[in-house]
């Protein structure tokens, strides 16, 4: 399997380091970034998942922990917006480049503010899609959100 990927790419362009874990990806699987973090042996609380949203019609990217929920209310403020949706799969892959299950936060085809949720970033390394299904990649969270040229926000409902 190559790793090659644009998010890949991207962080090596930008001098970061990184790990690259690989699983045998499942099509169909409701809960992807669950299946991901017990397929590689990591706590779900580091394995984070990569939504793409509507904020106010725009497009944006949050990166929250597999085990949470987004919360659209939080959402829309962490983007300066006042309503937020979740973005249609076709729709999210026609602007990122990547398929749906390894959408990564990295490289994607048509840029789109990205935010992190801050609780996630309290630990040594975080665990985010490497750009294709099957494939994840560990780096720190300060070089997450340099090389995402993110912002750390509250993002999720509260559990």
């Amino acid at each position: 399997m190559g790793h090659a990927t644009p998010a890949t790419q991207a962080l090596s362009r930008a001098k970061l380091a990184f790990d690259l874990h690989e699983y045998a990806y499942e099509a169909g699987l409701a809960q992807i970034g669950l299946h991901a973090a017990e397929a590689i042996g990591a706590e779900p609380a580091r394995v984070l998942k990569t939504l793409m949203v509507e904020v106010d019609g725009k497009p944006a990217c949050a990166v929250i922990p597999s085990d949470a929920s987004l919360s659209m209310k939080k959402v829309a403020a962490a983007f300066g917006g006042k309503s937020a949706k979740m973005m249609e799969s076709a729709k999210a892959e026609k602007l990122t480049g990547f398929h749906t299950g390894g959408i990564s936060p990295f490289g994607q085809k048509r840029a789109s503010p990205v935010a992190f949720e801050q609780s996630a970033l309290g630990v040594e390394r975080i665990i985010v899609n490497g750009g294709k299904r099957g494939l994840m990649i560990e780096l720190a969270p300060a070089d997450a959100l340099s090389a995402a040229k993110a912002e750390a926000k509250p993002l999720i409902a509260d559990q």
